[in-house]
Formats: structure tokens, C-alpha cells, sequence
């Protein structure tokens, strides 16, 4: 039985005629970059998230990259990021001539380890970048703390993570001095294109950043600082502001499906519990926890629900001859990655990284999945673990995941 890793389709043709009706709107006001539609949807976010400024952008990149921009980040600056992260995260970094310092993950949540970051903290940092990765918050209270102590501004990655909770309920994007979000397709509040946002607290960023969405202008044609076109366009807002009301339901969709993945599995005795690190008897298959729940019920979204298996990419082959869809986030982890060669950094100091590169694959999660489709896709897996109990490592001969290739 065919299980996609997303279908797109089937949220469109739940809130079709409202979409179309919304489409239509803007097309017949042609108002069509910024405007009311997505001054509205900037203000629904702001309440959505609990941030003062909520500035609807072009893009989950763009977002990363004003950010940068309006803390005076440039050349001689250097900027901590996660080692495995999409791509963006340090690629921003680059684009303003800074340089990037990688720091290794947590091997629970797979996200920025804040110890490691306050070791990597020289002189020249200019701000921290910790990810919200796969839908759960990073340690943000340890990083503000960080932020505080030495007076290093913090930038949230919520590419992926726009509705996560930390455990006193704040939502991510909103802790940071600036937060940013992806509208990608993918995410869980998607649009039909690109479309980010940035966030802050800050009146004076918030003044910043606007400016930096068009071009460092204000008022028209005159310009105090250097920007770009890093506007919304007013069909996204439209859409996104269709699906917002939504997204809780979402949420809970995505996390009633990671529910019964962890049932499943452990069911199957392909793993003992999830959060587990290590491979070995009775956990062939690592699974992914939530942690830090706290008073929050979003304390996990699933954007992607990754497992983790000594042999991935046969597993990854074994699903798509039976019409399972998957995917890898993320196989290169950023030290490793030839456009940073010249940072000549030391492989073994990413063990963590390292080992998931070689170990993480992303299950269809999407809300409207059925149960029946979970249970082929966890049939399928426990039937090739079984039959490839016994063989060949695919990663690295590591004290991580306890895998001796």
C-alpha cells in the first residue's frame, strides 16, 4: 500500500472553498505584496505566539539572513550554529562574510547542546543561533542565560517549530531577541510558496527589521541602511491566514500519529522506549522523545518524526520499492560540507552529528495520515529489521549509538 511521505492535496481539499474564496480576494484587490492581507495575518501571529512584532517575510531563509542583518553582523564576526541543521541556518551566516562555528547536538533532541556552545564562545561572537529542530524546542532557558551572562544575542531558528511550547508554555520565537519561521510547504503552517516571518520583543529591532524587508527604506526612497526585497507576498498572507485557525488541530494530528509510531514499534520489540541513544537487543530502531512537556501541550510538533537505524539506506531503499516515502534530514552535516573546507574543522569533535548523518530517517507524520497507513509503514520496517538483524553496520564504528561497523 502506497503511504507518501506528505500529501499537500488532501489539507487543500479540506479548506478549498475557503482558500479559493481568499485567492480570489487578493486578486480582485490587487493588492498584492504586504498590504492588509498580511497585516492582518502579522497581527493573528503576534497573538498566536505572544510576541509584540510578528514581520511576515519572504522567506524562512530571508528570515535568518535580516535577522543577521539587523544585529550588524559582518566580516570578522563569528556566529555559533548547529552542525546538522538545513542548510540556511549557517549558510546566512556565510552570505554576510561572518564566519560560522559548529557546535555538536543534544543525542535526545538533536539540538544545539549548550554546554558545547559555551565552550566554542570567543571574543568575536556576535550572536548564538540554536535550532528548533524537527518541531521541538531547543534549551532555550540555559541559552538565555548564556545570552544574558555575556550579553550575546540569541536568534531562534523556529524554521520548523512554529506552535512549540517550552516548558512554562512560552512558544518558541518568542524567548530570543529575534525569532524566525519558515512558511514552506512542508512545514505544518504552509503556504502556497515561500513565505517566512521574523519575531521580536525589541521595538527598535522591530523598526530595524521592518526597514530591511524593503530595502532599508523609510520613508520611500530614502535609505539609512543597506536591505533587500524580503517582502510577503499578499497571496501567501491570505493562504496562511486560511490555515492558522488550523494549526492546533494540526499539531495534535501529527502528534497522535507519533503516539501510535511509538506504540507500534515497541509492540514490534524494535525498541524499548523512546529517547533511547544506543543500539542494541530490543532497539533496532531508535525512536524520537518529547522532552520538557512541562504545563505545555506542544511541547513536541512533529514536523518530521525521525527514527533513527544502523541500516538506513537500505531501509530507505526497502520502503520505496513497497511505496513508503522517507527522506534523510540531513546526510552532510555542516563541518563536512565542501563550501566550508576552509574552516578546517575537526570531524571528531561532531561525533553526535556524525553518528545521526549516518543513522536519521523521516516517517510520514503529516496529521491526516490513518491508522491503517502507521501500520504499513511499521510492518514494513519491522519485516526488514528482521531480516537484516544480524547484518553490516551502515554507521560509523562509534561510542554514540554503540554500532561497530
Amino acid at each position: 500500500m502506497p503511504v507518501p511521505l506528505l500529501d499537500l492535496k488532501i489539507q487543500y481539499r479540506a479548506l478549498k472553498p475557503e482558500i479559493d474564496a481568499a485567492l480570489i480576494r487578493v486578486a480582485e484587490s490587487q493588492a498584492c505584496i504586504l498590504g492588509p492581507e498580511v497585516d492582518a495575518l502579522e497581527r493573528e501571529l503576534e497573538s498566536y505566539l505572544g510576541v509584540k512584532h510578528a514581520i511576515g517575510v519572504s522567506s524562512g531563509t530571508d528570515a535568518l539572513l535580516m535577522a543577521l542583518m539587523a544585529l550588524g553582523v559582518g566580516p570578522g564576526d563569528e556566529v555559533i550554529v548547529p552542525t546538522f541543521s538545513f542548510f540556511a541556518t549557517a549558510g546566512c551566516v556565510a552570505r554576510l562574510n561572518a564566519t560560522p562555528v559548529f557546535v555538536d547536538v543534544d543525542n535526545v533532541t538533536f539540538n544545539l547542546d549548550p554546554e558545547l556552545t559555551r565552550k566554542a564562545i570567543t571574543p568575536r561572537t556576535k550572536a548564538i543561533i540554536p535550532v528548533h529542530l524537527f518541531g521541538q524546542a531547543a534549551n532555550m532557558d540555559t541559552f538565555m542565560d548564556i545570552s544574558r551572562e555575556l550579553n550575546i544575542p540569541i536568534i531562534e531558528d523556529a524554521a520548523q517549530a512554529i506552535g512549540t511550547q517550552t516548558s512554562d508554555g512560552r512558544r518558541v520565537g518568542s524567548i530570543g531577541h529575534i525569532g524566525c519561521f519558515s512558511f514552506y510547504p512542508t512545514k505544518n503552517l504552509g503556504a502556497f510558496g515561500d513565505g517566512g516571518l521574523v519575531t521580536t520583543n525589541d521595538d527598535e529591532l522591530a523598526v530595524r527589521l521592518k526597514q530591511i524587508r524593503n530595502h532599508g527604506m523609510e520613508p520611500r526612497y530614502y535609505h539609512r541602511i543597506m536591505g533587500g526585497n524580503f517582502r510577503l507576498d499578499a497571496m501567501q498572507g491570505a493562504v496562511l491566514r486560511v490555515k492558522l485557525p488550523h494549526l492546533p488541530s494540526w499539531h495534535e494530528g501529527r502528534r497522535r500519529n507519533a503516539e501510535l509510531y511509538t506504540k507500534l514499534f515497541i509492540e514490534a520489540g524494535l525498541s524499548s522506549a523512546p529517547g533511547v541513544t544506543s543500539f542494541g537487543p530490543g532497539n533496532a530502531i531508535l525512536l524520537p522523545k518529547a522532552v520538557s512537556a512541562g504545563t505545555s501541550t506542544d511541547n513536541h510538533i512533529f514536523n518530521q518524526f525521525t527514527i533513527r537505524t544502523a541500516h538506513r539506506n537500505a531501509l530507505r531503499s526497502y520502503l520505496a520499492e513497497r511505496g513508503i516515502g522517507s527522506e534523510i534530514y540531513y546526510p552532510v552535516p555542516f563541518h563536512r560540507q565542501e563550501c566550508f573546507a576552509s574552516l578546517n574543522c575537526d570531524d571528531n569533535a561532531f561525533p553526535i552529528s556524525n553518528c545521526l548523518a549516518a543513522t536519521v530517517l523521516s516517517l510520514p507524520i503529516y496529521p491526516e495520515l490513518e491508522e491503517h497507513h502507521i501500520r504499513e509503514v511499521v510492518a514494513a520496517i519491522t519485516d526488514f529489521e528482521r531480516e537484516h538483524e544480524h547484518g553490516e553496520s551502515e554507521c560509523p564504528d562509534c561510542a554514540e549509538c554503540g554500532t561497530n561497523a
